[in-house]
This record gives structure tokens, C-alpha cells and sequence, in this order.
């Protein structure tokens, strides 16, 4: 390593030290004013990294997670108005100079394209914003609306997004833990405090109003930790793949305060079609992959007992143990139609022919067989395309349901 190098490490080693030992003194109690007076005269300003790696530091030493979490809201405050990403935001005169920030310009970057997922969560945070200004408005003054207090549920489809596709992934596939372990445990709290005032919302009195007050405040507080901080390392750290992933991902959460999912038309250009095939003992599927032995097992432990008849109308698989409705091993092989008598046959027929044209998708068939109430459900199976590919019949046996609806749960069949 040349001295250069040497140097750069040195420097940014002495740069984490300093700011874990300005959070060890918030956490032994400091107040938050001499400290950030001492962090103002000794620093000109601090990348949003540092502040994560001076955290995951103080996870690695043994300091407790619960720890950690409660000091992250006044972090936010330690540091509001410092980092190079803010500072940067905040005076555009200075943004030319401060042009090698990479984590910033990548994060900008990407927050301007539409219907990319940090364009969308960035929306959505500014709605989120003027939600918190209403709210925080109406409870100064006493009441807060039921209109307003709805508004407020959109917040929780904000959070599932970030846990669900962004947190496990900048910790599992980059190895970055802190905002994992620490943001997402704060996203849980104020998700809770919410639901929690919303169902005690008809009794308004002051000590509810305060605490719906700190409630907005941290989830403000955490509209700037994820733009500071946690949009930057996503953006800094993910693939163009990844994120291709990820907008797919998003598409299954409805809108968020009123932010519909845009089209990111770079992605949409992108097919995400994974054919089946091997690699090693594994079946790569669109979803994952699994060995032919785990795939077989966790269709034999569906409660249901499973048909498939390809587009030719012949016999494919049925899944393994024991049936209500028998299936010869004899029958794979077999046109699906001589396994019905002549009276179902032409019924069948007709089920598969709407299959294969596109007039019906499934029908669900009711019946009782052997004293028991079961379902048996005829569906299409489509490609990504709409092609017909066969038809699939699940069996069920619906007593369970049928002895919980009527409350007769001790029964036993």
C-alpha cells in the first residue's frame, strides 16, 4: 500500500473514531448541544457512510442494538445540516465543487428518473411531508381529523417497501447491516406508535396529542435519515440489474399517499424471463430455485391433491399420497378425457376448450364425497405471454372451514 493510500486510510479510520466517540457521548447521556458544538469546530462536514460505519462499529463492540436504535433519532439531530449530502442539497452554488461526492450524484441521479424505485419512495416522502405538516397543524390545535389521521396508514406501505426489497437486501448481498439493524427497527416503532393512536383516536386528550406530535416528528426525522443516508448506499451499491429487480418487485404495493408506481420505461424494456433450467441438482425457476426432490416434496405436502394436463390434453403429473378423487400412476400418460365417464366428459371438454380460448380462466366446482365437503377447482395456466399451457385441478377437503364457520372446531373427521 503506498503512502497515499496509507494516509487516506488513516484519515478515514480517525474520521469514524471521532464520530463513534460523538455518539458514545450522546449515549452516555452528553447533551446534544455541547456535543454538536464540539462536532461543528472540528469538522466541516461528514458523508452519511461515515455516520452508518461509526454505528455498525458500535454494533460489532458489543454495544446492544436496542442501544444503538434508541441514539439513532438524536444522530439525525447531531448531525442535520452537516452531512456533504445536505449541505450540498442546500446551496446550489456549492454543488459544482463538490462534484467527486458519488454517493450523491449516483443518488440524484436516480431519484430524477421516472417510475425508478428512489424516484417513487422520494415522492412518496414528500407527500409523506406535507401529511406530517397537516397533522402536526391539527394536532397543535387540538383535534386531528379522521380524514387526516387516514392519510397517516399510507406511511405503513412506505415501510413495507423499504423492509421488504431494500433493508435485507444493501445487508445481505452487500454486507451493510446498520440500516437493517437500526432504521428498520425505528420504521417497526413508529408504524406501531401509529396504529396504536389511531385505534385510541377518539379520545384526544393532551397526553395523546403529544405523543401523536413525537410520532410525526420521528417519522420527519426519518424522511431525512433515508435520504441522507440510506438512499445514498442503496444507490452507491446496487446493480442496474438490481434495482430492474426491485421496480419489478414494487409493483405488487398499491399507492402510497396517492404516488402511483411509475413506468420506468429502461426497465420495462427489460424482460425478466427466467425459462426453466439446471444448475447443478437445482431447477432454476422464475422464482428461485429448488432441488427436483425438494419441489416434488413441497407439492406432496400441499394440502391439495394436484392435476396437471399439458396443452394436449394429456396427463402430466399428479402429486404423490392419498386421495379422495383416485389417480392411477397408469393415468400419466393418458388423454385426460377417457378418465372422466361419458356424462362428465363432454362437461370437461367444454372447461378446457374456454381454457385454451381465453373465455375462462377457472371454475370452481363444489360436491360431497365420502361425507365430506370438498372443492375442486379447474384452472388455466398461462405463460408470461397468455399462452395456454394446460390445465391445473386442485382437490381440497373443506371441512376445516366448514366446522370453523359453524363453530363446531372439535369435530373430527
Amino acid at each position: 500500500m503506498d503512502n497515499r493510500n496509507t494516509e487516506h486510510k488513516n484519515s478515514h479510520d480517525q474520521i469514524i473514531a471521532q464520530v463513534k466517540s460523538y455518539l458514545k457521548r450522546l449515549g452516555a447521556g452528553e447533551a446534544l448541544e455541547q456535543v454538536r458544538a464540539d462536532f461543528v469546530r472540528e469538522f466541516e462536514a461528514v458523508d452519511a457512510s461515515e455516520i452508518m460505519e461509526a454505528e455498525q462499529e458500535l454494533l460489532r463492540e458489543g454495544t446492544p442494538l436496542s442501544e444503538v436504535q434508541r441514539l439513532c433519532d438524536v444522530h439525525a439531530a447531531l448531525f442535520h445540516g452537516k452531512t456533504k449530502q445536505e449541505q450540498i442539497a442546500n446551496a446550489e452554488a456549492e454543488v459544482a465543487k463538490m462534484v467527486k461526492n458519488h454517493k450523491l450524484e449516483r443518488t440524484a441521479e436516480l431519484v430524477q428518473i421516472p417510475g425508478h424505485p428512489l424516484h417513487t419512495l422520494t415522492l412518496e416522502n414528500e407527500a409523506l411531508k406535507e401529511v406530517i405538516k397537516e397533522c402536526l397543524a391539527a394536532a397543535e390545535n387540538g383535534h386531528v381529523s379522521g380524514k387526516q389521521l387516514a392519510k397517516i396508514r399510507g406511511l405503513a406501505v412506505h415501510y413495507a417497501k423499504k423492509g421488504d426489497l431494500l433493508y435485507p437486501h444493501l445487508k445481505v448481498r452487500y454486507g451493510i447491516s446498520g440500516p437493517s439493524d437500526v432504521m428498520w427497527t425505528v420504521d417497526d416503532e413508529i408504524r406501531d406508535e401509529f396504529s396504536a393512536l389511531l385505534k385510541s383516536a377518539g379520545e384526544q386528550d393532551v397526553s395523546w396529542l403529544e405523543r401523536m406530535k413525537a410520532a410525526l416528528k420521528r417519522a420527519d426525522d426519518m424522511i431525512y435519515k433515508e435520504a441522507n443516508i440510506f438512499f445514498p448506499n442503496c444507490a452507491l451499491n446496487f446493480t442496474t440489474e438490481e434495482w430492474y429487480g426491485i421496480y419489478r418487485d414494487s409493483k405488487d404495493y398499491g399507492a402510497c399517499f396517492g404516488v402511483e408506481n411509475g413506468i420506468w420505461e429502461e426497465a420495462e424494456q427489460v424482460k425478466n424471463e427466467t425459462k426453466p433450467q439446471y444448475a447443478g441438482d437445482d431447477i432454476i425457476l422464475a422464482g428461485g430455485h429448488m432441488t427436483a426432490e425438494q419441489l416434488s416434496a413441497m407439492l406432496n405436502t400441499m394440502p391439495f391433491e394436484i392435476t396437471f394436463v399439458d396443452a394436449e390434453n394429456i396427463n402430466r403429473y399428479f402429486n404423490a399420497g392419498p386421495k379422495v378423487f383416485k389417480r392411477p400412476d397408469m393415468a400419466v400418460g393418458r388423454e385426460v378425457f377417457s378418465c372422466h365417464p361419458p356424462k362428465i366428459e363432454q362437461q370437461v371438454r367444454r372447461i378446457i376448450d374456454e381454457f385454451r380460448t381465453g373465455t375462462l380462466d377457472k371454475v370452481p366446482v363444489w360436491m360431497e364425497k365420502e361425507g365430506h365437503t370438498m372443492l375442486v377447482t379447474y384452472m388455466a395456466v398461462r405463460d408470461r405471454e397468455e399462452n395456454y399451457l394446460g390445465t391445473m385441478e386442485l382437490v381440497q377437503d373443506m371441512e376445516f372451514a366448514k366446522e370453523y364457520f359453524t363453530g363446531n372446531k372439535n369435530k373430527r373427521s
